[in-house]
This record gives structure tokens, sequence and C-alpha cells, in this order.
């Protein structure tokens, strides 16, 4: 009897000091794990959950950090507005396509949306292809009975309209297509201001390609 209850003391301690080694165990790695991803954070290095729509497209990361988003299931990058443009100038076969980049980099550089360069181009020449010949001039800006102004290439003409557009416009305070026509083309009646509020709907929308917007 004795030796029995000898087995039963000696098998809870064993039990007892199983439970105490486990939790030991347990709490030394949450500590470890802890600090891992503590360390990793500092580093910028975890990763942060994906958003979702409800139709499973990733549609970008929660978070600060994050690099990547997808428009329906394509990687566009943090800036979308480079993807956009560089559709919209596809679809309409564009010239300019090449430049979609320098297109948003130059709209940052003075600070006004993107989508007027491409928007007053696609009213004023169909995106550069109805324009004086080897003027590169897309915006009809500079064209008058005294004659066309002309660039040496679509990369001059661009760095060229963006800081006219900006110096005698926004500066200024004509921020709308409607104050804009008022100077740009003072003769239209409202067709141009409605053009180009039009082209700006269909790029901010995604209306011209499925592929684009939500």
């Amino acid at each position: 009897m004795k030796s029995q209850m000898e087995r039963l003391v000696a098998l809870f301690a064993r039990v007892v000091f199983g439970l105490v080694l486990l939790g030991v165990f347990g709490f030394w790695g949450c500590w470890e794990i802890g600090g891992i991803l503590g360390a990793k954070k500092d580093l910028g290095l975890v990763s942060v959950p994906w958003l979702y729509r409800s139709d499973g497209v990733v549609v970008g990361e929660s978070g600060d950090g994050g690099e990547e988003m997808e428009l329906n299931g394509e990687v566009v990058g943090k800036d979308a507005r480079v993807e956009i443009a560089r559709r919209y100038l596809e679809k309409y076969k564009s010239p300019l396509l090449p430049y979609a980049q320098m297109v948003v980099d130059l709209a940052d550089l003075y600070k006004f949306d993107y989508y007027w360069i491409l928007a007053i181009g696609q009213q004023e020449s169909n995106l550069c292809k109805k324009i004086p010949a080897d003027s590169y001039n897309c915006w009809g800006y500079g064209i008058n009975s005294a004659g066309t102004l002309r660039f040496d290439s679509y990369e001059a003409a661009l760095k060229s309209y963006a800081e006219y557009l900006d110096r005698e416009y926004f500066e200024k305070g004509r921020t709308t297509a409607e104050s804009i026509m008022k100077k740009y083309c003072p003769h239209s009646n409202g067709s141009w201001a409605y053009g180009v509020n039009h082209f700006i709907e269909e790029i901010e929308s995604g209306s011209f390609d499925p592929s684009v917007g939500g």
C-alpha cells in the first residue's frame, strides 16, 4: 500500500514538473517570438495584412508600409496614377504613352492633378494624334495667327506645358475647366470645358477601361 502511494506521489510530481517546464518554455518561446517580431518591425520587415474587396481582388496593403497595389489582379505599385495614365494613353493609341511617368512627375512637381495634362491634350488633339506637323504641341497653346509654338520632342513639350499650365492658370486661381476655358479657349460656347470635364471623369473613374478602377 505504501509503495503504491509512493508511486502515485512520484507520478504526480513528474506531471507537475512537466507542466512547469511546459509553461516556462511556452513563456520563453512567446517572449522570443515577440522580440523577433519587434526587431523586424523596427527594421520595417513585418508583413502587413492585405485588404480584399468583396470579390476577392487584392486592392492594397493596410498600414503605412504598403508598397504595392493591385487593380483586378495586377500589381501596379503604391501609386496607381502612372499605371492609369499609361492605360489611358495606350487605350487611345497616343504617342505620349512612353511619357506616362513624366506626366505624373510633372504634375507632382507643380502640385496639380495629373489628369489635366491628359484631359486637355485629349480635348485639343486627341492626345497628340492631330497636331501641327513636327510641333510636338499636343495642347494647342501658342498656336495662333502669328505662328505655331514648336518643340524638339514630346519631353520638351510636356515640361514646357506643365510649367505654363501652372503659371498661367493654377497659380492664378483658375482651377476648374470652366475658369480655364475663359482664357484658354474664350470663344468656346462651353463645349471645351464640357469635353475636358468628361475626359477628367473618364480618367478618374477608369470608365475608359474596365480593368481600371473599382
